[in-house]
């Protein structure tokens, strides 16, 4: 569906049935909805899932003014706009890399509608991105010395309506310090980050300091977990959502 928003009009799927408790996606960086349809079919068997490409991505179309939409602040309102679209007070979160940027701002500004967050390659620094390629590539020799076939990146996870938006939609991480929100982050957090993500220094700071979060490392994976190792992934947050009695 298309939902108008501040000017831009965001493209959202919704998969599953509308009495099981919601679920927010948010995505890699410079990636679609497309990076979950790998696991939205045993999602949608738990929760009623929703998918977002942010403003400027995928088949969302961004407002007239550049000045003021490419912020943190501002994807966490649409994603709120979003939800009351579609009539849903409170949701679970799950997002992956880049995407847990936003995920953690939009949980610490509106704690009364998250009921839990999964947070993976969690980081408040600077992205060190030749490390996370390291790691990545690391992480896929190892898992195929343990014969773990890898899975084809789903279609469409970088195909953009409006490419030159993307860098300035990126680039939304440079204006917000994450640092701060990271207390504010009360409600039951799993961090979930590779063995072989240099993220994982942040994400174990994180882990710390977050009043109600703990971290599972995810064994044999690099920076984009939900990608590399999907099975593992989805096990662990499942685990996750178990313990919740979600």
């Amino acid at each position: 569906m298309r939902v108008r928003v501040d000017g831009a009009t965001l493209h959202v799927e919704v998969a599953g049935d509308e009495n099981k408790p919601a679920l927010l996606l948010w995505p890699p960086g410079t990636c679609t909805v497309r990076t979950w349809d790998y696991l939205i079919p045993r999602l949608a068997e738990r929760f009623r899932v929703v998918r977002i490409d942010i403003r400027g991505l995928g088949e969302s179309s961004p407002s007239a003014d550049p000045e003021t939409q490419y912020t943190f602040e501002r994807y966490a309102q649409d994603a709120c706009d979003v939800l009351d679209h579609l009539g849903i007070d409170r949701c679970h979160v799950w997002s992956q890399s880049w995407g847990t940027r936003p995920a953690m701002v939009f949980c610490a500004f509106n704690p009364r509608r998250v009921i839990s967050a999964a947070l993976y390659a969690a980081n408040t620094d600077p992205a060190d991105v030749p490390a996370q390629r390291a790691g990545t590539k690391r992480a896929a020799e190892l898992r195929r010395e343990a014969g773990i076939e890898p899975i084809p990146m789903p279609a469409g996870i970088t195909e953009h309506r409006h490419p030159d938006e993307v860098g300035p939609a990126m680039r939304a991480a440079q204006k917000f310090d994450l640092s701060p929100i990271v207390g504010k982050l009360a409600m039951p957090v799993l961090i979930g980050t590779g063995s072989h993500d240099p993220n994982l220094v942040s994400s174990r700071v994180i882990a710390a300091n977050a009043p109600n979060a703990k971290l599972a490392v995810l064994e044999d994976v690099g920076h984009n977990g939900m990608l590399e190792h999907p099975e593992l992934a989805l096990s662990t947050f499942l685990a996750f959502h178990d313990s919740l009695g979600t």
